[in-house]
This record gives C-alpha cells, structure tokens and sequence, in this order.
C-alpha cells in the first residue's frame, strides 16, 4: 500500500485573477470539469493506496473536505498548518503522522495543483518508484522536457534513460536551479536532464533518517507539533507554538540536495504545473487560439481568452500572443511572454491596498458560499449559496439591518425567539442588533438574496453564539 500525502496551500499569484490567496488555483476548474485538486485526489486512490493525508492550511480546510465528498475520496487525516513553512515542514509533518501507525509505510508526496491527465503512465512511473523506495532509495519524478523551460529547476541525471525500459529509476547527480534561457536550450538538447516535478516517493523510515542526518532540527520541531496538536471537527490542528518557531525551508533545500540515496523516475507523459496563464494556454489552445466561458476570439493567434463571469462577454479583435483573463471584480491582459510577472501585479495591487489582490469575489465557507453583487456607502447586496442540511451561525450584528429574499429552496430563519419557514419568492426582515440564524431544512440548495444596510457592513460585524463549525 502507498500512502499519498498531498500539499494543499499556496498563494496562488502567477494565475491571478482567477487564482488568489483566499482561493488559490487548485481549487478552481482551470482545466476540465473537476479541479486540480480533485483530479491529484482522484488520481492517487484506488487499489494499492490507502487514503491521502492532506497538509493544508485553516483557510481551506472545509473547501478541502468539500471538494473531495463531490468525488467519493474519504482523507485519511486533514493536517491544518497553524501557518506556510514551505514543503519540508508539510511533508515531515504528513510523514511522521503516517509513521505513528505504520513506521515502514511507502509514502507518495505530491501537490495538489499539477496536472497529470495520462493517469495509466502515472501509474506506471509510481510502481517504479515504488520499487525503488523499497531499496531505500529517496525518488523523485522527473519530466521530460519538450522546450527550453526557465519556470522550472531540473534534475541532472547520472545517465541517459533507457529506450527499452523509459520509466525506470536512474541515479541523480544533481540539481539545477531555474536557467536562463541559453543555459536552459543547453540542459535539454544534452539529453540527461528532466524537470523537477517535486512529486516524492519513499518509504517512512528512509526519509525520517534523511532528516535526522541532514535537517536535525526539523523532527523535533514538527515532532513537538503532531504531540500538541488537537483534533477539531475531524481536522487535526497542528500545534502553533512549536510550528512557528520552524525554519521556513523546502524540502530540496532541506533534505534532497545533500542526501547520497536519490533516484529518479523519468516520466514521459503529459504534465505541467500551470505555473502561469502561458502554460494554461499551452493546454487548451486548439490552433493557438484558447477561450474559456463568455469569451470569443476573433481573427486572433497564440492568444488565450478567458472570462469567468456569465454575464459579462469578453471580445478579443486581431490579438497576438496576448493573456486576457475577465472576473467580476478584476480583468487581466497581458502580452503572453509577461506570464511570469503576473505576481508583480498582485504585489502593485497589495502595495495599493486593493483587495483584489488576494482576496476572491465568492467567498467559500463551511456552509456554502457568498458573492457580493454591490456595494455602496452605507448598503450591500449578496448572493448566498447554502448547502442541504447547512446552517450558518447563530449571530448578530452591532451595525446593519438584513433583509433576506430566497430564491431558490426553502430557508428556515430564526430571529429572535421566532423561527419559520421562508419559502421561494418570500422575503424576511433581520432587524440591527436581533439574533437570527439561516439554515437549509431541504435536500436541495438554498439561495437568497440579502441586502445589508447600516453604517458598517464588513464581515468582521459578528458576534457568534452557537456554530456546528466551532468558529469563534
């Protein structure tokens, strides 16, 4: 059995707007009907692997939760980082949470944001890295590159890979930080250097006496963590204390750049990280030309177009080699070379004290999810999503009055000592200060239309006396 454990945060800059720090890319539907992060889950269960360990973060816990029930994977612990410390914190911490039940487990560590779409060669490549991994190797996957890439580090191989058998484990020489671009048309035509994937295969014990050796200080630490952590509605909160006094560092850094036992596995299937809105284009461009939603390209070439809001048309005329990417509330264009600079934009916005620049126009919580429609002085309009059987808090607020008006489902509301149900076409009044919760009672979900008015309107304005999602 392979235990996967998959690396579910980031900041989500380089695909922005439609990726941000509230609600980063995979989680998104970038490609295809599922997410990223689904289509990682989805590729890692089944036969031979026993449920994934997800290291993420408070803010996505429940998208986490969510998103995996949408297709039937069950984790086997949701590990929740009181804050980012890079991938060799995240990892040690999902390895040595596997190695209290099973000390000899074969783990695969993987992000969740890649894309992997020839899951029969994915599987191929992990049966062999597995084999590896019992020998004590420490492997990792390397990509065979099709183009002179800058975006990625490589990996320099002790030999070329074999014709006759292409997927089997080779020794690593080395690592190569990202190139330029001369020194990057060098590394691929010379035939033994791959794309660092960061996709890990090893087994439990090999990669704990790595850190030992290599990173001392990190077991303690992450070990101090897991001993103080508490669980929280089937959530496992990694103790902060501990966790904030750990070095922020990535696992190449930490462990893979000084170990002697490394191994890698050539995959030579389709893959990318859809690191920038260039690569995005790359896989779904039909004639050079990709468009996404309310979008149409007209006499354009090597141009990507790509509007996230089904009422608003994005119209493209004679464009060449040119990213435009529309939200409700945000509109990127960009020359197709400039990809990479995409998390410029998002620091400019940041340094402007634009909230576009890391948080998303809906807003996920447990329950469902909210958009705001409009927003005025002393008023505010809002879409709301609540799922079957979900009930928000029960609340107040010191500033604003509510007006609800469901238009799809049936609510049941309670203000006050008052509760009722509140039906299609039926409106309800939430006076200022009055202590009112919505739930969901139907098997369908509930939709309604909410109108805030008062002197303040934000969504700090909450007191909470009672939540089944133990929220302060």
């Amino acid at each position: 059995m392979i235990t996967p454990i998959i690396l579910c945060g980031g900041s989500g800059t380089r695909l922005w707007p439609l990726s941000r720090k509230s609600y980063p890319k995979q989680f998104s539907r970038l490609i295809g009907d599922t997410t990223l992060f689904q289509a990682s889950a989805g590729r890692l269960a089944g036969p031979g692997t026993a449920p994934p360990v997800i290291v993420t973060t408070d803010s996505f816990r429940f998208i986490v939760t969510e998103q995996l029930a949408e297709i039937g994977v069950t984790p086997g612990a949701v590990l929740i980082e009181p804050e980012g410390r890079d991938t060799a914190a995240a990892v040690l911490a999902g390895v040595m949470h596997v190695a209290e039940t099973d000390p000899e487990a074969t783990v695969l560590v993987a992000p969740s944001d890649h894309l992997i779409p020839e899951t029969d060669a994915f599987a191929r490549a992990v049966e062999s890295a597995a084999r590896a991994a019992a020998e004590g190797r420490i492997v990792t996957f390397g990509i065979a590159p099709d183009r002179p890439e800058t975006g990625y580090g490589y990996l320099a191989l002790g030999q070329q890979p074999d014709p006759a058998d292409p997927q089997a484990p080779l020794p690593l020489e080395g690592f190569v930080e990202k190139p330029d671009a001369e020194r990057a048309e060098a590394l691929v035509a010379d035939g033994r250097h791959l794309w660092n994937s960061g996709i890990f295969v090893f087994r439990v014990d090999t990669i704990l006496a790595a850190f030992a050796e290599h990173a001392p200080a990190l077991p303690e630490a992450v070990g101090a963590a897991l001993a103080g952590a508490k669980r929280d509605l089937g959530f496992t909160r990694l103790a902060a204390e501990p966790w904030a006094a750990i070095e922020p560092i990535s696992i190449d850094y930490a462990v893979m750049e000084k170990a002697s036992n490394l191994a890698v596995v050539p995959f030579a299937g389709r893959w990318s990280d859809l690191g920038d809105w260039t690569a995005v284009w790359r896989e779904t461009q039909a004639d050079g030309v990709a468009t996404s939603g309310a979008a149409t390209a007209i006499d354009c070439t090597d141009t990507l177009l790509r509007s996230e809001n089904p009422r608003q048309t994005l119209v493209g005329i004679g464009l060449d080699d040119i990213v435009a990417v529309a939200m409700p509330d945000a509109v990127l264009v960009a020359h197709k070379s400039r990809s990479q600079d995409v998390k410029k934009a998002v620091s400019t916005l940041k340094t402007k004290g634009s909230v576009q620049a890391e948080t998303f126009p809906v807003d996920y919580r447990p329950w469902g999810w909210f958009e705001s429609l409009v927003t005025g002085p002393r008023f505010q309009v809002k879409r709301i999503l609540v799922h079957p059987g979900a009930s928000l808090s029960l609340q107040s607020h010191h500033h604003r009055s509510e007006h609800w008006i469901v238009v799809e489902g049936t609510a049941r509301v309670t203000v006050d000592d008052e509760v009722k149900l509140v039906t299609e076409n039926q409106s309800v009044y939430i006076p200022l200060g009055a202590v009112h919760r919505m739930e969901n009672p139907g098997k369908v979900p509930m939709v309604l239309i909410e109108v805030q008015t008062g002197a303040y309107v934000g969504e700090d304005d909450i007191v909470r006396y009672e939540d089944v999602y133990a929220r302060s």
